[in-house]
C-alpha cells in the first residue's frame, strides 16, 4: 500500500516539474503545450514500449514444445496472480538476468536470458518469474514507461531553454516575464534534469520493492527469490563492464531484475534499484511472516 502511495505522489511530483518547466519557458501555453506533449509521448511509449524493448534485445519467444517447464511454470504463477498466462521468451545475452514488459496484463511478455537458467535452480527461477509476473500484475511496465517518458520530456525541455537562455530570450513582462523567472528558469535548467532522475528512480525502486513482495507471495517462496538475487547480484559482480555496456542499453536498465549496470558511488545513487542486501532482508521477513502465518494455521487444527 505504501509503495503504491509513494509511487503516486512521486509521478504527481514528476507531472508537476514538467508543468512548471513549461509555465517557466512559456507560459500558460508553454505549460498547455509540456502537459499535449507529454501525453503523447507516454501513449506512444506506452503502446510500442514492448515491441521496442523486445526488438532491442532479439528477443525470441518460445513455444510450449521448446520450453515446458518454463510455460508451466509462468501459466502456474500467472493463475495465481489472477492475470492472463505472459508470452514467455529468451534474449540471446551473456548476463544473466529477466525482465518482463507489455503495455497491460493481457500483453505481457516475460523474458529470460540463457545464463540465469543455466545459474538458477528450479525454485530460484520460479522465484525470479513469479517476481517478473509481478510487474506485469502491478502494470509496472505502464508505469516505469510513464516516467521515463516525463523525465525524458523535462530533459529536453530543459536542452531547449538551454538555447532559449543562450539567445537572450524572455517573455515580456505584460505576459508575466522578468528577470525574477529568468532566475527561475536558469535553476529549473540546472536542477530540474536531476531532480526528474532521481524521482525517476526512487519511483523505480519502489516497484522493484513492490515487485519482490507480490513475487514472493504468488509464488510462496521468497527465501528462493532472496537466494536468487543474491547469486545474481555476485555473479554480476564479477561480469566485465565492457561486455555489459554492449549488451545492455541504460535506458532500460530499469527493466531487468539486478541492475546490471554497475558502477562508482555516483552510479550506485542513481540506480534503478533498491541496494540488493535490503530486497533480500525484505524478502526474509517476509518468508518468516508467511511460515509464521502457516504455522499457526497447523496448530489450530
Amino acid at each position: 500500500m505504501w509503495n503504491s502511495l509513494k509511487t503516486a505522489i512521486l509521478l504527481g511530483f514528476l507531472t508537476g516539474l514538467l508543468l512548471l518547466f513549461g509555465k517557466l519557458l512559456g507560459g500558460n501555453a508553454g505549460m498547455v503545450v509540456a502537459l499535449f506533449m507529454a501525453a503523447i509521448m507516454n501513449f506512444a511509449s506506452w503502446f510500442f514500449s514492448d515491441k521496442i524493448v523486445l526488438s532491442m534485445y532479439g528477443v525470441k519467444l518460445l513455444s510450449e514444445e521448446e520450453a515446458p517447464w518454463l510455460h508451466a511454470t509462468v501459466e502456474k504463477l500467472a493463475k495465481n496472480a489472477g492475470i492472463p498466462k505472459p508470452k514467455v521468451g529468451i534474449a540471446p545475452m551473456d548476463v544473466p538476468n529477466a525482465f518482463a514488459t507489455g503495455r497491460n496484463p493481457e500483453h505481457g511478455v516475460v523474458v529470460v536470458t540463457p545464463k540465469i537458467v543455466e545459474l538458477l535452480n528450479e525454485d530460484e527461477l520460479e522465484g525470479v518469474l513469479a517476481h517478473e509476473i509481478s510487474h506485469i500484475k502491478n502494470r509496472d511496465t505502464l508505469i516505469q514507461a510513464v516516467a521515463a517518458t516525463i523525465a525524458g520530456a523535462i530533459t529536453m525541455l530543459a536542452n531547449m531553454a538551454q538555447w532559449f537562455l543562450f539567445f537572450g530570450g524572455s517573455r515580456d513582462e505584460e505576459e508575466g516575464g522578468g528577470w525574477l523567472e529568468m532566475i527561475g528558469l536558469i535553476l529549473m535548467v540546472i536542477f530540474a534534469p536531476i531532480a526528474a532522475a532521481i524521482i525517476q528512480m526512487a519511483i523505480s525502486r519502489a516497484r522493484e520493492y513492490k515487485a519482490d513482495e507480490t513475487g514472493g507471495i504468488i509464488s510462496g517462496k521468497p527465501e528462493a527469490l532472496a537466494s536468487a538475487l543474491k547469486k545474481l547480484e555476485e555473479y554480476s559482480r564479477r561480469i566485465p563492464p565492457e561486455l555489459v555496456k554492449q549488451e545492455v542499453n541504460p535506458a532500460t536498465s530499469h527493466l531487468f531484475i539486478v541492475n546490471p549496470l554497475k558502477g562508482d558511488f555516483l552510479a550506485e545513487l542513481f540506480s534503478t534499484h533498491p541496494p540488493t542486501e535490503k530486497r533480500i532482508a525484505r524478502l526474509l521477513e517476509l518468508a518468516r511472516k508467511l511460515f509464521g502465518r502457516i504455522r499457526q494455521t497447523f496448530w489450530r487444527y
